[in-house]
């Protein structure tokens, strides 16, 4: 019996074509990667380099000034095998590096800066005695200028009316900066020790009471009164310990902040002039008007009528002829009537 040939089995010659589209996928992907690095957003990246320029390199704004003299080496490099030892790095004053580099303030900033400048000299100047002897200090922070007056000058123990003494103290200070546009916040301050008085139930009302005297002394003095804000912080922001007596005399204090801003900065000073006009002129008109009827406050108390003399159950008439609440007038009517009734019947008794 012959045998059965075997089947002969199948060769695929098709199995280039697995690594073929491999491979054209990944060269697929390159070239997509390859166009979305070359299609960069010119704009970002350019504020991206100029951000890491200016934040690592101080980048002078003008052209460099021609060296003269043999230029400053620096000191050679000393490698040592010996650990370096820790430094403290000196913490930077945004003011003084602002004064440093005058060329990149702007306009608006140098403005500022020469106005606090004049007043802190004009400050100085009226009140070199007072400074002198530790009753007020006149500094630069980061809020512009600040003049602190120890309040046993200004007012009396648990008091916010300006003592005669201190006028002319604030009227000096008044006229060194009610010529400037800055913005001033006077800003009061107390010890811990509490008041609980009609006028004052806490050392809030205290300290914005004394802010507020000294905001009002200002506005008569010429200072515009749309630069002017009070503030009252009580106990709550003290600078020294309450423990003693000499700390607490520290924390009773008033501090006038000259803001490093423009106060029209702040808010539109034309339109709040013109709505405060507005309102004053409503008002003028509002007085001269004389009042109408319905304006007029009514009574509504019901009239009191006697029980001897008056029948109980006879009706108040009013203007309309209705019983109930009735206003002065027909009240008056009412009684009026009550009489001539009662007149009557006693005239016509036998």
């Amino acid at each position: 019996m012959a045998r059965k040939k075997k089947p002969e089995e199948y060769v695929n010659h098709e199995r280039w074509l697995v690594s073929y589209a491999d491979f054209i996928t990944l060269l697929f992907a390159f070239f997509v990667v390859m166009y979305a690095l070359s299609s960069v957003n010119e704009g970002k990246y350019r504020v991206l380099s100029d951000s890491l320029v200016e934040a690592f390199h101080d980048v002078p704004q003008s052209e460099s000034p021609i060296q003269v003299g043999d230029p400053i080496k620096a000191p050679p490099v000393i490698f040592s095998n010996t650990l370096p030892t820790l430094s403290i790095i000196p913490q930077i004053n945004l003011e003084q590096a602002r004064d440093k580099n005058p060329q990149r303030e702007s306009a608006a900033e140098r403005r500022d800066h020469q106005n606090l400048n004049k007043m802190q000299e004009q400050l100085e100047k009226s009140l070199g005695g007072m400074i002198e002897r530790d009753l007020i200090s006149v500094m630069r922070t980061g809020k512009g200028l600040e003049v602190e007056i120890n309040a046993s000058i200004l007012f009396e123990i648990g008091g916010a009316l300006i003592q005669s003494r201190a006028v002319s103290i604030l009227t000096r200070i008044a006229a060194s900066i009610k010529s400037f546009p800055n913005a001033i916040q006077v800003e009061g301050y107390t010890d811990n020790i509490p008041i609980e008085t009609l006028a004052y139930p806490s050392n809030w009302e205290l300290s914005a009471g004394r802010a507020s005297s000294v905001v009002h002394l200002f506005s008569d003095e010429g200072v515009d009164p749309f630069r002017m804000s009070a503030v009252g912080f009580g106990e709550f922001r003290p600078v020294a310990v309450n423990t003693n007596a000499e700390g607490r005399e520290r924390n009773r204090r008033v501090v006038v902040v000259i803001m490093s801003e423009d106060a029209s900065k702040l808010y539109d000073k034309q339109q709040v002039i013109e709505i405060t006009t507005e309102n004053k002129r409503q008002q003028d008109i509002d007085m001269d008007e004389p009042p109408s009827l319905t304006e007029i406050p009514v009574m509504t108390s019901p009239v009191q009528v006697p029980e001897k003399g008056f029948p109980s159950d006879l009706p108040l008439r009013g203007r309309g002829g209705s019983s109930g609440n009735l206003d002065e007038q027909d009240q008056l009517m009412t009684i009026m009537d009550i009489l001539e009734e009662g007149s009557d019947a006693d005239g016509a008794a036998p």
